[in-house]
């Protein structure tokens, strides 16, 4: 059995059940992936904690920037209560500051929410300044992993800090690949001493109603999870 686990990011009933069904170790469930990911909804959430695979819960209130008001914050622990409640094994986290550092106080109470939920460091952590003081902040708020594309715009373009992440945490936790994850550039990120992924290991689909997208309910194209890419990126670690 491969050592180094695949988790898949979804947003919607169908990418779940693909991704269950294409064999993937972890599921990170949001919605609009197209955005980067926001909280599911709490009856996705429902649907995802009767599945036997571990899921994660995205918790991000809004796209754009990662510095949120206390009235965000109330509803980001909120969102971490729906997701105990839903069974789900963990949740997604991040918060910057207005200089892009990690806003240690936000993330030490959404932490304390989460109880003893698994969490994982979002991609916040791509933002930072300095990444070898995000890593340090991580560890002593006590994350299981860290989700980055090394501060690239993919996670092939940010290899070597990647690279020197998975160094410096030293296994005090995992630093998770992810902006990018394919067949065709995964063999590098694995030489970097990862022991897990992070993939949409999803293929695009046209809108076959164009009325739809006429009045904006739909995009033209869109990007399904593919239980197929699912199954062979998980052959490939």
């Amino acid at each position: 059995m491969s050592s180094v686990l695949l988790e898949v990011c979804v947003d919607d009933a169908a990418g779940l059940l693909a991704a269950v069904e294409g064999g993937a170790d972890r599921i990170e469930l949001c919605s609009a992936l197209s955005l980067g990911g926001l909280t599911p909804t709490e009856g996705l959430m429902q649907l995802a904690g009767r599945m036997a695979v571990p899921v994660y819960a995205m918790i991000r209130p809004r796209a754009g920037d990662f510095i949120f008001d206390e009235t965000e914050i109330a509803m980001m622990e909120a969102e971490i209560d729906a997701a105990r409640e839903a069974g789900l094994a963990g949740v997604v986290l991040g918060a910057s500051l207005a200089d892009r550092s990690l806003d240690a106080a936000c993330l030490a109470r959404l932490v304390r929410r989460a109880g003893d939920m698994g969490r994982t460091l979002h991609r916040a952590f791509d933002l930072v300044p300095d990444q070898a003081a995000a890593l340090e902040t991580a560890v002593d708020l006590g994350f299981e992993r860290i989700l980055t594309s090394g501060g690239g715009k993919t996670a092939a373009e940010g290899i070597v800090s990647i690279a020197d992440l998975v160094g410096r945490a030293g296994g005090r936790l995992s630093i998770m690949p992810g902006s990018g994850v394919t067949l065709a550039t995964v063999a590098p990120l694995l030489g970097t001493g990862v022991s897990e992924v992070h993939a949409s290991c999803s293929s695009p689909v046209p809108t076959a109603d164009s009325r739809l997208v006429e009045l904006g309910f739909a995009p033209e194209t869109a990007r399904r999870t593919d239980a197929g890419i699912v199954r062979a990126l998980k052959a490939a670690l």
